[in-house]
């Protein structure tokens, strides 16, 4: 598959870790900091374009795929170069930002600070993504869908603590 080769050849063994770092990782998170806090958001008054609950473990599956992919191919690309730049750190940085929102909004039930983490995420997620872009143009556009539901996300966010003020 050529989304999965970097110059020629795939390492299966560094792209399935790149891939299940965000997928086991983000499952894990999603649980704790949803155990028992489904009943209290249940009550919460919700916007009209919020989507059904069981679209965003399928969302997030794909996405911290295509991120897990992204991030592959960058330090694929950059371990060729023999160069080492801000990309990936950037990639750590938005996927720690990405891991705190779901305690910070459904855990800790501080749904104005999950708003500001939030826009820093999406800045962080959009940076990453130019960096990921300068060096591998299919890995920066791999992040696109990502900054898409971010902004979608934020929406909910935005909106479902405007609504529980």
């Amino acid at each position: 598959m050529e989304l999965l080769n970097v110059n020629g050849k795939t390492d299966w063994k560094k792209l399935t870790r790149n891939v299940l770092i965000p997928v086991v990782g983000g499952s894990i998170v999603g649980w704790l900091a949803n155990r028992n806090t489904q009943e209290q958001y249940a009550k919460l008054e919700k916007p009209s374009v919020s989507p059904p609950g069981s679209v965003f473990p399928i969302a997030w599956t794909v996405l911290y795929t295509m991120m897990g992919v992204a991030n592959y191919r960058v330090e694929e690309k950059q371990a060729q170069l023999r160069q080492q730049d801000d990309a990936t750190q950037l990639y750590d940085v938005q996927l720690g930002l990405n891991f705190l929102w779901s305690f910070l909004f459904f855990k800790w039930n501080l749904r104005g600070t999950a708003l500001v983490e939030m826009t820093i995420l999406l800045g962080a997620i959009a940076l990453t993504a130019y960096e990921f872009n300068k060096t591998d143009r299919t890995a920066g556009a791999l992040m696109v869908p990502y900054i898409g539901w971010v902004l979608y996300a934020l929406t909910l966010n935005y909106s479902t603590w405007k609504l529980n003020k």
